[in-house]
């Protein structure tokens, strides 16, 4: 137990996304805290805040006298970082950010969020309903929370709701009490192979959950269907929606008695600015009926209606985990409701920078084929007469070159695609694949389907920005998509025209 043991801990790296909130989270726990970093800094405030030291430039000479342990982020080795090399030269303890954030996951209650999509935005939710619910959790997620005010909770009970990311097999590390798992998608190529090799991580992952503890899983995901009845030795928990899976009543009796309840979405309606919905919670007799779902008319379920700010099916998902893990952990119904209806959103997904010439600017972190579809078919059905325009910067060559065809055919509810140069990774060379590639899929796609759409290749930020600028007005609603820097458009046609400001920032609502 390093951390245990600490006084003194220097974070290299700091301000990621989560190396920033694991070391509030040490701040908390009476550390001394400091670390390094450079780039954009955009948890520099956060840190500030926490008043935790944070140097601007890399360097040997930044690490304190009687430092008792370093942290690093997994963006940085030995043959790069000379402050990693120092430490190793001296025999400092070192401790990946994994480690370390398995050293708190292991001593907590901790609830871990996975899976490939929706992990920021569900464990910011749940951490949001707990907080609001009186349950005090610890809370790190991988993105700024605006109602957090932060990107962490730091909370006094046993409780820690904690995004875990699967790249470079991060979860061997961890052992939590309880797992909620949305999806399962093949990403990250340039460390997973195969397909095959990406799933068994979540399998080995599912087989740590303590047997005392609990899975929340989506059963509309067929590889978690598949996997998870096999290899969970706690408590399961699915849910799914009604018409991804009509008949889920009789698939749910198919899975072994393990799985206690099962929580399924139906009627799902778009009003007043908000998604509506019911949800139908399946009995077996053998456990009490959350309060406030109130008997059907068929028999062995229950229903109770939700509310919920956040636009998008994949949002009916990541709400669905929220409530069965809020159930399972006694918070009462009516104040699941409240709670979860209450709940804005976290940065970078579908979040509106402001207005340009008329043009609403949308900011999105999506750079998965699936992200994008979800995230344009949400927009979509908030914007039927306006021209959508979707701007993409796509995120390492391997993932661009492993899912071209993918790519290719996530972008039809778009009126016009940009596609930018590749944002290569630190981890990789120029791979064999070009934006120019995804372009021309895309046009024979569109060709094939027959879809009419305005293709167009950008190379740079600055070229698109300059298009923009003249290309927008009113009726357009501009997206820009991408896990890198492509935000750095809207911030800059927002300058001196922005209507709201992209720091004080809403999330896109119906």
């Amino acid at each position: 137990m390093y951390i245990k043991n600490a006084n003194k801990i220097y974070i290299i790296g700091i301000e990621g996304a989560g190396t920033s909130a694991l070391a509030c989270a040490l701040k908390a726990m009476d550390k001394k805290v400091s670390g390094s970093d450079e780039g954009d800094h955009f948890y520099e405030n956060v840190l500030k805040n926490k008043n935790i030291k944070v140097y601007k430039k890399i360097e040997q000479g930044n690490i304190p006298k009687n430092v008792d342990l370093i942290i690093y982020s997994s963006a940085f080795n030995s043959k790069i970082n000379n402050e990693l090399k120092k430490a190793l030269n001296l025999k400092i303890p070192v401790l990946s950010y994994a480690q370390a954030l398995a050293e708190i996951i292991n001593q907590k209650y901790s609830i871990a969020v996975c899976g490939t999509h929706g992990k920021t935005t569900t464990s910011a939710w749940l951490g949001f309903v707990m907080k609001k619910a009186g349950l005090d959790p610890n809370v790190i997620v991988g993105a700024k929370v605006p109602q957090f005010k932060g990107n962490n909770i730091t909370g006094k009970s046993k409780y820690l709701v904690v995004e875990t990311d699967e790249y470079q097999n991060k979860l061997k590390y961890y052992n939590p009490k309880a797992v909620l798992l949305n999806n399962i998608e093949y990403d990250h190529p340039d460390f997973f192979k195969t397909e095959k090799s990406y799933e068994k991580v979540f399998i080995e992952f599912i087989k740590n959950i303590l047997a005392n503890g609990f899975l929340v899983a989506n059963f509309d995901d067929p590889i978690i269907k598949k996997i998870v009845n096999k290899n969970c030795h706690a408590k399961i928990i699915s849910y799914n929606v009604e018409h991804v899976t009509r008949n889920a009543k009789r698939e749910t009796q198919n899975v072994k008695r393990k799985t206690q309840n099962n929580y399924t979405a139906f009627n799902i309606q778009q009003k007043n600015g908000k998604q509506y919905f019911k949800v139908k919670y399946m009995t077996t007799g053998a456990e009490t009926v959350p309060p406030q779902f109130a008997v059907a008319n068929w028999g062995g379920t229950v229903s109770a209606q939700f509310c919920i700010q956040l636009a998008g099916k994949h949002n009916i998902y990541n709400a669905l985990a929220v409530i069965a893990a809020c159930e399972e952990l006694g918070i009462k119904t009516c104040d699941i409701k409240k709670y979860l209806r209450q709940f804005k959103g976290v940065n970078r997904r579908m979040q509106i920078m402001g207005k340009f010439k008329g043009a609403t600017i949308i900011d999105d972190y999506a750079h998965h084929p699936t992200e994008i579809e979800n995230t344009l078919a949400a927009i979509r059905l908030l914007h039927k007469n306006q021209k959508i325009i979707a701007v993409f910067q796509p995120h390492t060559f391997t993932r661009t070159k492993a899912l071209l065809d993918n790519f290719a055919k996530s972008f039809y509810n778009a009126n016009e695609a940009i596609i930018l140069d590749i944002f290569g990774s630190a981890r990789e060379k120029q791979g064999k694949v070009h934006s120019k590639d995804l372009v021309e899929k895309i046009k024979i796609n569109n060709n094939k389907l027959k879809i009419k759409q305005n293709i167009k290749y950008i190379a740079t930020l600055d070229k698109c920005e300059k298009y923009l600028r003249k290309k927008v007005d009113k009726k357009n609603i501009v997206v820009l998509m991408g896990a890198s820097d492509i935000y750095k458009i809207g911030k800059k046609l927002l300058k001196n025209n922005q209507v709201s400001s992209f720091n004080n920032q809403s999330i896109i609502k119906y």
